[in-house]
């Protein structure tokens, strides 16, 4: 049953993603009064289908993507509303208003998050006993902000947590990590270079640091809130991007990626771990967040059949003063999309062989 739930919480989250997605498409295409002619949640045959005064809603068999057709690859005859015979700046609005709406649903859900916790800094408070980092000359000390970790800019805690959780260890050893840190103590910068913290096993059989500090809570107020829920976005934002540069310099390899069964698993985990109900709900909203982002951040890479693509196109519209054949487009468009639904492939038979054999 809890399996069985964490995948309709999987579809019910990705959904609540893809829609707010297309409804970012179709609300700037409304706008400006462009011709809308299908809207469509999931792929594949359609299973329900209502058509509008001008556009065909359909609800389809695999819940998995969506859609908001244009008519961008159609010939646009001289119809004034059709896609490809508005401005360029317009159809970019369009284009770009999906990523956008998907940036500023990562955003709510943070902004819940923070609501529901004691929002934590990046200033240092206590130290738990035994604590490896409050001693020698590069010590943390009590009241410390911290400036940048190895190099990094913290703006959040969640940038402090993932450079502590991902990095190197700096001249350290196995049971041993030490870093750089840049702190604000008493309005000057200092550098602290080697904060040194014990190491523990993590779940993946290597090595997992761990800072041995509390950090001191901001008081919560609707600036507060905003400004936390902003900062934990934007972290998230950068650490996907981070993530994305990893995976093309090799650090990560395809295997490692998840797709929509891979989500379902993550969240059975964490949900299973959960105690009360608060607990689960904030761990999928969590979840969501980073999800949204990370969707908003992917579609606007320049990859064919993405937005990130539609708009390199239509910048070499704007410098040409000239579209491109629309069947030219189409075809690009049309082998891109066969490759990520080769790679969607590929990466949900390694998140059903993980579920299967570990690992």
């Amino acid at each position: 049953m809890s399996v069985f739930i964490s995948v309709l919480t999987t579809l019910l989250v990705l959904g609540v993603i893809i829609f707010v997605h297309e409804i970012g498409h179709f609300s700037a295409a409304r706008l400006f009064k462009m011709k809308v002619c299908e809207f469509n949640m999931g792929m594949g045959p359609a299973l329900f289908k209502k058509r509008g005064k001008e556009t065909v809603y359909s609800l389809r068999i695999f819940p998995i993507g969506g859609s908001c057709v244009l008519g961008e690859d159609e010939n646009p005859g001289d119809d004034p509303r059709e896609f490809r015979n508005r401005p360029v700046w317009q159809r970019m609005i369009v284009i770009v208003a999906g990523a956008a709406l998907n940036l500023v649903l990562g955003f709510v859900f943070c902004v819940i998050i923070a609501c529901s916790i004691n929002m934590p800094s990046t200033t240092v408070g206590r130290f738990y006993d035994g604590a490896v980092s409050n001693t020698g000359s590069s010590a943390l000390q009590e009241g410390d902000k911290i400036h940048s970790i190895n190099g990094m800019r913290i703006f959040s805690y969640t940038d402090m947590s993932y450079k502590l959780g991902s990095s190197p260890s700096k001249g350290g050893n196995e049971v041993l990590a030490v870093f750089e840190f840049v702190v604000i103590r008493d309005g000057e910068k200092i550098t602290l270079p080697e904060v040194s913290f014990a190491a523990e096993p993590n779940e993946r059989g290597g090595m997992a640091y761990r800072h041995d500090f509390a950090v001191y809570r901001i008081p919560k107020n609707f600036i507060n809130v905003m400004s936390y829920s902003f900062h934990s976005a934007v972290s998230q934002g950068r650490i996907i991007w981070l993530s994305i540069m990893d995976l093309i310099k090799g650090t990560y390899g395809l295997n490692e990626l998840s797709g929509p069964v891979g989500v379902a698993a993550v969240i059975d985990e964490v949900t299973s771990r959960a105690e009360t109900l608060r607990d689960r709900m904030f761990y999928i909203i969590s979840l969501s967040a980073l999800i949204s982002i990370n969707l908003g951040i992917v579609n606007l890479l320049p990859i064919p059949a993405l937005d990130g693509a539609r708009l390199i196109f239509f910048a070499v519209e704007a410098v040409r003063r000239k579209p491109l054949k629309a069947e030219v487009e189409g075809t690009i468009h049309f082998v891109g999309f066969a490759l990520l639904m080769l790679l969607m492939l590929a990466v949900t038979f390694n998140d059903i062989r993980r579920l299967v054999f570990g690992g």
